[in-house]
């Protein structure tokens, strides 16, 4: 057998071989290089945009928080659809693995039913702000002022300095009052006198009572007048204006203020009596 041939014939086997590693090396190495291509110019594109989106947030006056987590959500997408892409460009089938996260997807969000509840009220509020850190609202059962508004929950203080974390999700499912949005606030205080005491003497008292006092507003105009004739008492409302912020020392002044004038004036309040009559039976 000759050494030569059998050489040559090894030789010839191993060319096409080469060949066809040299075509997949080409090959995949295009489609390598392609998806690395699409995978950094696209992060590059993703992270423009991302900015882009949050620079137009900012400008139309969106909130901090919402900024944030909308630019975030952005992000996240852009950069899934640009590995999906560049996955593409290595012939990866990526059909499964679109339908493997929508179903992920779909099993996360039944089971954070609660929580996707709470963010869809947050990102409400913070859209169309029904209130602002500072104000002090009613709303979900709880009366306090608003120290944050987060994504699931709204933190408020309650007038006893108590940290309340209410859900966004109660917050937004019933009425929401705010209650120094318009920045004056109306005292209504009710105040009885007795049948036999004169209704002007008490009139002229309680709107000097009014006067007298500075934190009370001209405009609106304060109210006094004779609402009801009770079963023992003649009862006046008094309704003068204030600032929001001196709403609670208003209301307790002029509640000690009318029972002071009250008395010194001789004017009588009210208040629920019992007459005991005691029999005595006599036997026989």
């Amino acid at each position: 057998m000759n050494t030569n041939a059998v050489v040559i014939a090894n030789s010839e086997q191993a060319v096409p071989l080469m060949d066809k590693v040299q075509d997949i090396v080409v090959v995949y190495g295009v489609k390598v290089l392609a998806a690395l291509l699409v995978l950094i110019i696209g992060m590059w594109i993703a992270k423009m945009l991302t900015g882009a989106v949050s620079k137009l947030m900012e400008k139309k006056g969106v909130d901090a928080t919402l900024n944030k987590f909308c630019t975030s959500l952005v992000g996240f997408a852009l950069k899934a659809f640009v590995f999906i892409a560049a996955l593409e460009k290595l012939d990866v089938k990526t059909a499964s693995f679109v339908a493997i996260i929508g179903a992920a997807g779909l099993a996360i969000g039944l089971a954070l039913q609660g929580s996707l509840a709470n963010f869809a009220a947050g990102v409400l509020m913070l859209i169309f702000k029904p209130f602002k850190v500072g104000d002090v609202i009613d709303a979900g059962g709880s009366v306090g002022s608003v120290l944050e508004i987060g994504i699931f929950t709204t933190i408020m203080k309650s007038p006893d300095n108590k940290k309340m974390i209410v859900p966004n999700s109660v917050v937004t499912g019933g009425t929401i009052t705010n209650i120094n949005t318009f920045g004056t606030r109306r005292v209504d205080l009710v105040a009885g006198i007795g049948y036999s005491d004169d209704i002007g003497k008490a009139r002229d008292v309680l709107n000097g009572i009014i006067a007298a006092d500075d934190r009370v507003l001209q405009d609106p105009a304060p109210t006094v007048a004779v609402v009801e004739l009770a079963d023992s008492s003649v009862n006046f409302v008094v309704r003068p204006w204030t600032k929001a912020e001196d709403y609670w020392g208003v209301y307790f002044d002029m509640t000690e203020a009318i029972k002071t004038r009250f008395d010194e004036e001789g004017i009588s309040i009210p208040f629920p009596q019992r007459d005991v009559h005691i029999y005595e039976h006599k036997e026989g």
